[in-house]
């Protein structure tokens, strides 16, 4: 017999001795399969949260100049923008107007800001807001005004020119558009002040000269590179992707103290199947390739199983069972839907972690069994 009917014949009978045992089979199965889950819903959140940072870094400022007094960030001067201009390497300075306003209607905080692109200037009077503000504040008509009260007895009334796509809506849930003139009069800021100031640079590699020199010329300012604010966001990523690590890697120790009473010792019913094979003419190769059959179907099966409950359960349902943990204490999280970030390494990863543990505790007490004396096998 070839090696190729050899194993078609073993495979057969794999699956004919695990429809016998259909319960204990599925029932395995489900728990592999929830392990998978687990581990794959952390991983594919993490990946596809830290793709959409890096998709929205790619359109922030190279350098941000930020004015401080007693260690706090303040409004600063719009004299510092030619300073910034006239050195050499920096391809433009824009003066930047964006705050945060309390909503005590509903404890949320807005980002209220001045919007740096034409198309989404509103008229004076009007506002763009991002998805959650309506959502929040239970807009019921197309058209609804906006009030915003700043302090008791105060009521300031913008028109909705229109709503945010939700597609945009991780980085412009909480978001209100207002033009420059009515963000000054609505928060009293002077003209020529700025929030803070945006600096392009020509060639990114001459980055660090141009924030020495800036410094040199704004020495009480503080200076944010894009890379510094990747990094903050790669390390809230790698902060929430530990908690949730740590909570699958729970149902992965369950797992191992299962996998490692399995490989402690066969069942009567396995030691005594193994011993009639024997009895009947199967050689201790055939036993052994026929129990690697049956493990790797099970989590084989249970692999693809979790791999496809995760992938459903993050990007099909938002995450729904790690939500709360990335809400945290925001009254406005965004309604988004995820894109997927998959790569082989990933999947290879996660193949690797969850069924060579499951192999390994059946191949041991298998050859155990395979190589004993058949009649001592099935007493």
């Amino acid at each position: 017999m070839s090696a190729l009917n050899r194993h078609r014949a073993l495979l057969d009978f794999t699956v004919a001795a695990l429809a016998r045992r259909r319960v204990k089979t599925l029932a395995l199965v489900a728990v592999f399969a929830a392990v998978v889950f687990l581990l794959a819903s952390a991983m594919f959140l993490a990946a596809s949260l830290r793709r959409e940072a890096e998709a929205t870094l790619a359109s922030a400022p190279d350098l941000i100049v930020q004015s401080l007094s007693l260690g706090r960030q303040t409004m600063i001067g719009a004299e510092a923008v030619p300073q910034l201009a006239a050195i050499r390497g920096v391809a433009g300075v824009e003066g930047r107007l964006w705050g945060y306003f309390y909503d005590r209607i509903n404890g949320a905080n807005y980002t209220v800001m001045v919007p740096g692109t034409a198309a989404l200037i509103p008229p004076p009077g009007q506002v763009i807001l991002g998805e959650a503000v309506p959502r929040l504040r239970d807009f019921k008509w197309q058209g609804t005004p906006l009030f915003l009260s700043r302090h008791e007895g105060d009521l300031v009334r913008f028109d909705v020119a229109r709503t945010l796509d939700t597609e945009l809506a991780l980085v412009s849930a909480d978001l209100i558009l207002m033009n420059e003139a009515d963000f000054r009069s609505f928060f009293n800021v002077p003209a020529g002040q700025f929030t803070d100031l945006a600096v392009t640079v020509r060639n990114p590699r001459e980055l660090s000269t141009v924030v020495e020199k800036a410094t040199a010329r704004l020495p009480e300012a503080r200076f944010v590179t894009r890379g510094d604010i990747a990094r903050t966001y790669q390390k809230l990523f790698d902060w929430r992707e530990g908690v949730m690590v740590a909570l699958a890697f729970v149902a992965m120790l369950a797992f191992a103290i299962f996998a490692a009473d399995k490989a402690s010792g066969l069942s009567a019913e396995e030691a005594r199947e193994i011993g009639i094979l024997k009895a009947i003419g199967w050689d201790t190769r055939d036993v052994i390739a026929m129990k690697l059959w049956e493990g790797g179907l099970i989590s084989g099966g249970a692999f693809v199983l979790g791999t496809v409950l995760a992938y459903a359960h993050v990007f099909w349902a938002g995450a729904a069972l790690f939500a709360p943990l990335l809400q945290g204490w925001a009254v406005i999280y965004p309604e988004f839907r995820l894109s997927p970030a998959i790569d082989t390494a990933q999947l290879l990863t996660l193949f690797l972690l969850t069924t060579l543990p499951y192999a390994a505790a059946t191949v041991v007490p298998v050859w155990r069994s395979a190589a004993a004396d058949p009649d001592a096998v099935m007493r």
